[in-house]
Formats: C-alpha cells, sequence, structure tokens
C-alpha cells in the first residue's frame, strides 16, 4: 500500500510498477475470441466447460463440436493423465465402451488438416488436438493441459480452452499413475459420463474467460490512477517551477 507520506515521485514510480506487473501477468497477446457455444463434460471428476476459437482453428472447432452433439464423447475416458502437463481424451473410436450407431460413425473417422498457428500458446486450459507424425492426422483425441508447454507450440493444433472445470482437472492429477510407454497413465478410469452443449444464448462466461476480463479492469484502473498522478505531479512542478517547461 502507498503511504500517505510518500511524495509524488514515489507514488509515480509505485503505480507504474503496477502497471507493468499487471500488463505482463494478462497476456494479452493469448486473447482470442470464444465462440458463443459451450460444451460441458461431465466427467467422474467433476465437470468441465469447454469453449472453442473459431477464428484459430475453424474447421477443428467445428469437428469437435459436431463430435459432442452427436453423443461420440459420452462413455469416452482421459486415457493419459500427466501431472502439469497434460490430460489427454482419447479417441472416440476406441475408447468409448457404447458401440457407435451409423450415424455417430459418419465423422468418428475423419481427419483434420493441421490448423497450426503461433497466434496462441499451450498454456494451461488450452485445448490441443492429438495427432501421428502426419501433421494431418489429428481426428478426435486431444488434450487439456495443466502447465505451460511452449515447446508445443505451432506443432499442434490449439482449437480452444476450458472456461470451468479447474477443480476437476485437479481431481483428476491426484489419482495414482502408471507409466507405460511414453504415456503416464491414470490407473483408475476418468470416465466422461456425459455431454451437452450450451447454445449461444445460453452459453455464459465464466472461470479463465472471467480471469481475463478480471486483468483487463484491473490493468485499466490502475492505468487511470497513474494518469491522475501523472497530472497531479505536473501541476506541483509547475507551481515550485513557474514558467519553466
Amino acid at each position: 500500500r502507498i503511504s500517505r507520506a510518500a511524495t509524488p515521485g514515489m507514488r509515480i514510480v509505485s503505480l507504474f510498477l503496477l502497471v507493468l506487473g499487471l500488463a505482463l501477468t494478462c497476456r494479452p497477446c493469448d486473447a482470442q475470441r470464444l465462440s458463443d457455444e459451450r460444451v460441458v463434460f461431465q466427467t467422474t471428476k467433476g465437470d468441465i466447460e469447454l469453449a472453442f476459437y473459431p477464428d484459430v482453428a475453424p474447421i477443428t472447432s467445428a469437428h469437435i463440436l459436431d463430435l459432442c452433439r452427436r453423443g461420440l464423447y459420452i462413455s469416452n475416458h482421459f486415457f493419459r493423465v500427466d501431472k502439469g502437463f497434460v490430460a489427454q481424451v482419447d479417441g472416440v473410436v476406441g475408447g468409448r465402451r457404447i458401440p457407435m450407431d451409423a450415424y455417430q460413425r459418419e465423422v468418428a473417422s475423419k481427419k483434420l488438416p493441421g490448423e497450426f498457428s503461433n497466434d496462441v500458446k499451450h498454456t494451461f486450459g488450452t485445448l490441443s488436438m492429438g495427432r501421428y507424425d502426419d501433421p494431418n492426422s489429428a481426428t478426435s483425441s486431444f488434450s487439456i493441459l495443466l502447465g505451460d508447454a511452449p515447446h508445443l507450440d505451432g506443432q499442434y493444433a490449439i482449437f480452444g480452452r476450458i472456461t470451468r472445470g479447474e477443480a476437476a482437472l485437479q481431481a483428476m492429477q491426484q489419482v495414482p499413475t502408471k507409466k507405460e510407454g511414453i504415456f503416464v497413465m491414470p490407473e483408475e478410469r476418468i470416465e466422461i459420463l456425459a455431454t451437452y452443449v450450451k447454445e449461444a444464448s445460453r452459453a455464459g462466461g465464466g472461470g479463465l474467460r472471467g480471469q481475463a476480463s478480471d486483468c483487463t479492469t484491473q490493468l485499466e484502473e490502475a492505468r487511470h490512477r497513474a494518469d491522475g498522478l501523472v497530472t497531479e505531479l505536473e501541476k506541483l512542478r509547475q507551481k515550485r517551477l513557474p514558467g519553466r517547461r
């Protein structure tokens, strides 16, 4: 807290540092428009709400939303939980317990072009498509980032981020795991029990999106306070040094 006895110069410096800190924390370079639709995964560890980046990965976003509308993630599971790295959803072909019908099989194995972008980064909460060595081999498996992973940037297609569900991700990371090849896998099945889509009229912001909004508000408030102190300092300078510029 700034002391009442602080000089105007000291107060300016303090506010400058506050604005700088908030600017660095807000990560404005990662801000992207989120879709109006939300998808909710109701898992054995809690609910997770997903939103999409239609401007960054339009084909991937539309495909995953279509899979959700067709119920293809129901009875699927998170086959991989690598603490601090990723929680990965299995592909719907092979990952589900419930057999698919003809309507679902139409799109279950569809391969997607690699929509790689340097405009978004692999940070906590990011949704990133899984794939094989072929950059255009992604189908339905994707990861939720549990931490920052800059080495994945530009290599895997980011198509959205979670807007709620941090508690569920924390609960997943408490499950005992085992190592199988390159994968760290939970010893119990973390299942997606049900899914549903919140359409545009019912979808609301929250979670990480709300945090970004709060950060922007704090930054604007700090800027206004700094502007006021700059004006105050200029008036004081004019009073003590009349006629000088």
